[in-house]
């Protein structure tokens, strides 16, 4: 597939720095979209381009908060810029394995269904799970990273479900 109105790298990049984004975010979204490529480039129906510049956007967000609704202020942020839905939707779907609307009410996020649907947002938030900073995780350490931080609530364990999804399709497996 390919991806019609998406930023350009130029435009990204400005729009991270115009966002107040450090370097090491910039560092850690940089890895996110490399790797997130390589996936996408092993699935057939992946838009590889809109994987790309998802992956350097997800994180937005967190040039304004680093708490759990970085995903939702960087999908609000990134519609306010005119970009792309789709990409907006990937910064808003990223955060762990997603967060169902149960969730985002007891968070007091803005009401919504906040789990990756398409492939291109699957493959962003199972990626962001296996990079920590700019190195790649296994999936166990991030498994159990998550499970110590939410002490064995379903969004931890949906961290492996969703890796496994977009691993096994890719035919390929997470380091």
């Amino acid at each position: 597939m390919l991806s019609s109105n998406l930023p350009s790298s130029d435009r990204v990049l400005e729009l991270l720095k115009e966002s107040g984004c450090s370097d090491g975010l910039m560092r850690h979204v940089e890895a996110v979209s490399k790797y997130a490529v390589e996936v996408a480039e092993s699935l057939a129906d992946a838009d590889v381009a809109l994987v790309q510049i998802g992956g350097l956007l997800h994180d937005i967000g967190r040039c304004k908060t680093n708490g759990i609704a970085h995903g939702v202020v960087g999908g609000k942020l990134l519609r306010s810029f005119g970009v792309d839905e789709r990409v907006a939707k990937i910064a808003e779907k990223h955060v762990g394995a997603g967060i169902t609307e149960k969730e985002a009410a007891r968070l007091q996020l803005p009401p919504g269904n906040y789990m990756p649907e398409t492939l291109e947002e699957k493959i962003v938030a199972a990626v962001d799970n296996l990079i920590e900073g700019t190195r790649r995780i296994t999936i166990d350490k991030a498994e159990a990273d998550f499970n110590a931080k939410l002490n064995g609530n379903p969004a931890a364990i949906r961290i492996r479900s969703l890796h496994d999804e977009v691993f096994g399709s890719a035919k390929r497996s997470a380091p």
